[in-house]
């Protein structure tokens, strides 16, 4: 069975660098996970935003703090939802001085949007649309469209002069033998509000589903996308 990301890439997967491939390439039944330990160089983040940022804290949904050498973790797990779907984790740990900060997501193949969905946060009360990509050094580029709120019997669109477009890239240095990671969230009115780079290494691990953590998987679960 293909991964959520071969599936959005198609043959284009194969033009991904080998460990790139690697780490975007497993399932749910392939019982494995990848665990990140890195260092961010630089995290910075816009004063202008520091309220709906602090509010994301709640969620797992990015935060008001920037640093320098800041020590990173991320866990990625496959796993089939409640709903059937194949779901991939993206959990970000930045261990700060006075504080461990959260960045968490769920991300799906949606047959629906011919493309991969991703549920922000610990509960997926935001579904954005995300458009990948293989980038010039043979990295994996994301970039964030349309965004979706859910709760209850609510439901709508979320105008983009509210929201921000995000840009991700990630590559292999073959040089310094580390994953490489960029990501960059952009307003249309304030302009940069959240930003990090830095780099880390990943090891695959046996993780069958019966053991996956308990935060492998989100408070709540949508099926709306």
């Amino acid at each position: 069975m293909a991964s959520i990301y071969e599936q959005a890439l198609g043959d284009d997967f194969n033009k991904l660098h080998p460990r790139i491939r690697q780490r975007f390439g497993f399932n749910s039944e392939a019982g494995i996970a990848s665990i990140g330990y890195g260092v961010m160089d630089f995290i910075s983040f816009s004063k202008w935003a520091a309220l709906p940022l602090q509010l994301g804290t709640l969620r797992h949904i990015m935060f008001p703090q920037g640093g320098k050498r800041v020590p990173f973790r991320i866990e990625n797990y496959a796993y089939r939802d409640s709903f059937g779907r194949e779901t991939v984790t993206w959990n970000r740990q930045f261990k700060f001085q006075n504080k461990l900060r959260k960045f968490d997501a769920t991300m799906i193949y949606s047959q629906q949007r011919n493309r991969i969905v991703d549920y922000l946060g610990n509960k997926q009360h935001l579904a954005v649309d995300l458009d990948v990509s293989v980038a010039s050094s043979g990295g994996i580029q994301i970039r964030s469209g349309d965004q979706r709120f859910y709760e209850g019997w609510l439901q709508f669109r979320i105008p983009r002069s509210f929201t921000g477009a995000a840009s991700v890239c990630e590559w292999y240095d073959d040089e310094q033998e580390q994953y490489k990671i960029n990501v960059a969230v952009h307003n249309p009115l304030i302009g940069c509000v959240f930003q990090y780079q830095g780099s880390f290494q990943a090891s695959f691990i046996a993780m069958p589903q019966s053991a996956l953590p308990f935060d492998a998987k989100p408070l709540r679960q949508e099926d709306r996308e």
